[in-house]
């Protein structure tokens, strides 16, 4: 299997390429930052990119970001995350789309040598490669998440003023924003918690009675 790793830590990156490259791969290509990442796949076309997520230039979200759009452009290669954490956000957004050949392993993971060569090539291979840690905190905050989390600050700001029975004009003109854009959260809340147009249920007091049950 032909492999790219894109990792900043020198140490691990070594560590990475010298497992694989014992168990019989090939790494193809390492590099140390997120902006890298897209014209090195592109060139050698590899199997498997194995991508941290907090990654150069900004140490947040890079690395996804770039598997994020390697997915994209590129949906042969097979992805696999390595993250310091559970990060619930990253993996969700990961696996939002297509889940083949994609995997979310935390990096304590590797010193596990056999368990992960076997998710590698799993993902590799075209299937799905998830950290036990990961599917149980996806699943718990699946039980527990109330939909109004799915909500940004603004959003919230203005579910907060429908349910004191203000029109879109009159939220307009409390947060100092236009029509359009009230009109834009007022559809996103709608779509966030889950209120598809009908002709028998009022979307805005559905809405509103979550906010009141919250």
């Amino acid at each position: 299997m032909r492999v790219v790793i894109a990792e900043d830590s020198v140490l691990l990156r070594a560590g990475l390429t010298r497992i694989l490259a014992d168990a019989g791969e090939e790494v193809v290509a390492t590099v140390g930052a997120a902006d890298e990442l897209m014209g090195v796949v592109e060139r050698h076309r590899p199997d498997l990119a194995l991508i941290d997520v907090r990654m150069p230039p900004t140490h947040t979200d890079d690395g996804l970001r770039a598997a994020i759009a390697i997915r994209q452009r590129l949906p042969e290669v097979g992805i696999l995350v390595l993250s310091q954490y559970v990060e619930e956000r990253y993996a969700t957004e990961l696996l939002a789309g297509e889940t083949r050949a994609i995997g979310y392993l935390l990096k304590d993971r590797v010193a596990e040598v056999d368990e992960f060569l076997a998710a590698v090539r799993r993902v590799g291979a075209g299937g799905t490669a998830l950290d036990p840690e990961v599917v149980a905190q996806l699943l718990a905050r699946a039980r527990q998440r109330d939909p109004l989390d799915r909500l940004t600050p603004r959003e919230r700001e203005v579910l907060a003023l429908m349910a004191e029975g203000r029109s879109n004009p009159a939220i307009a003109r409390s947060l100092v924003v236009t029509d359009k854009a009230v009109e834009k959260h007022v559809g996103n809340i709608f779509s966030k918690l889950d209120l598809p147009p009908t002709d028998d249920d009022h979307r805005r007091v559905l809405a509103v009675l979550q906010w009141v049950r919250s």
